[in-house]
């Protein structure tokens, strides 16, 4: 007997995305975003099953996502924010608060939130995690999203 491996890929038809972007630190949240468009057009993606939703900040992130995922017309959501760390406790409560927002939402509604929330320490590190010395965590989101989707489908 032999063992059974399922896993997904990135060769999708279709894949109805929706991506939540954050207008907080926009200077960030744009490249991430141009990171996760180009992503799924690069694989396939049909830009009229792309659309992009913008909310004022990283906290409003979950419930944003949920909104869409409540239209039932999303196969998945990718999530872009960034929360940089400042003098106050605010970025502990807000990486925290959509951290186990969209952690939540991925079980509640089954279907692939994916977290391309940055929290970092400081600017420099948002900036080289999104497009520059890291690479564009934007991107990294979408292809995760395209794994998640093909995976669930082969489950099922």
């Amino acid at each position: 007997m032999s063992m059974k491996v399922i896993e997904g890929d990135f060769r999708l038809e279709s894949c109805k995305t929706a991506i939540v972007v954050s207008r907080w630190n926009s200077f960030i949240t744009e490249r991430l975003k141009e990171g996760a468009v180009e992503a799924l057009k690069r694989h396939g993606i049909s830009e009229d099953d792309i659309t992009v939703v913008y909310c004022p900040g990283s906290f409003e992130i979950p419930l944003t996502a949920r909104q869409l995922l409540e239209t039932g017309s999303y196969d998945g959501i990718i999530t872009l924010g960034t929360v940089i760390r400042g003098a106050t406790a605010h970025f502990d409560y807000v990486s925290s608060a959509v951290t186990n927002g969209v952690a939540r939402l991925n079980l509640d509604y089954g279907k692939p939130v994916i977290f391309g929330v940055l929290t970092t320490d400081t600017i420099e590190q948002a900036i080289e995690r999104a497009g520059t010395k890291a690479g564009n965590k934007g991107e990294e989101a979408a292809m995760a999203l395209l794994e998640m989707v093909s995976l669930g489908s082969r489950i099922r």
